[in-house]
């Protein structure tokens, strides 16, 4: 009777070894599938400063993750910003310059709508992921990150208006589950258009100090925060020695 006993105990626990090696085989994924939702706003000529008047953002996320460190995104986002001129002086003429012999535009309002979407290269500063304790990874990590995409602003009873857009940011990562990731991302988003903030006034916010730009100079930003939720799929190929 102890014989069989000990074969029926030798046999549980090869299964439950078995199980979970297998289990820990599957902790590492080549992708995530999920999104975010947080906070947009706009940063140009009709700002009063940082997160001011701050509009909702939500965003969908693939990510194809290399290795612990480094990691692809894809994204594609929708955001709300809106801006007014009050306590700032616009001239009804760029070539004015200022107050003096000039006369102010009115005070100008608008609300418009952001669809972006861009590719993202992400640095974890720390290797993220979990699994054996000699691969030295972490559930958590802070990043960075920085990418190249195009938004469109439209509505508020503006011109529809385009470009492309540079998004520089940082954020933080932490595995809730071995499969579930929770984060918290802030982007700045740098863009080649001076249009998102078109409203229906005579006088537009397209270069309105007449301010001689470039590409990059003089355009229009903005800015969002996102608490993001992503699922690991795609498990590793893992060649069988057997």
């Amino acid at each position: 009777m102890n014989r069989y006993r000990f074969l029926f105990l030798s046999a549980l626990w090869l299964a439950c070894a078995s199980a979970y090696a297998q289990q820990g085989d599957l902790l590492e994924y080549q992708q995530e599938l999920g999104g975010g939702v947080g906070i947009s706003s706009y940063l140009g000529d009709a700002s009063g400063g940082f997160l001011k008047e701050p509009g909702f953002s939500g965003s969908l996320i693939w990510r194809r993750n290399f290795n612990p460190r480094m990691v692809l995104k894809t994204h594609a986002g929708y955001g709300h910003i809106s801006g007014n001129t009050q306590g700032l002086y616009i001239p009804e003429n760029p070539s004015s310059g200022t107050a003096i012999g000039g006369d102010a535009a009115p005070e100008i309002h608008f609300n418009r709508h952001l669809v972006d979407a861009g590719l993202d290269f992400e640095l974890n500063f720390l290797g993220y992921g979990l699994g054996a304790a000699y691969k030295g990874l972490s559930r958590w990590t802070p990043y960075l990150l920085a990418g190249l995409g195009f938004v469109v602003g439209f509505g508020g009873g503006g011109e529809t208006a385009g470009g492309l857009n540079i998004p520089v940011g940082l954020g933080f990562r932490f595995k809730l589950m071995p499969r579930l990731n929770l984060g918290l991302e802030c982007t700045v988003n740098f863009t080649t258009c001076d249009r998102l903030d078109d409203a229906d006034y005579s006088t537009h916010l397209d270069d309105p100090y007449g301010i001689k730009s470039s590409p990059m100079k003089n355009k229009d930003c903005y800015t969002k925060a996102l608490l993001t939720l992503t699922y690991d799929i795609a498990p590793k190929y893992r060649r069988c020695n057997n």
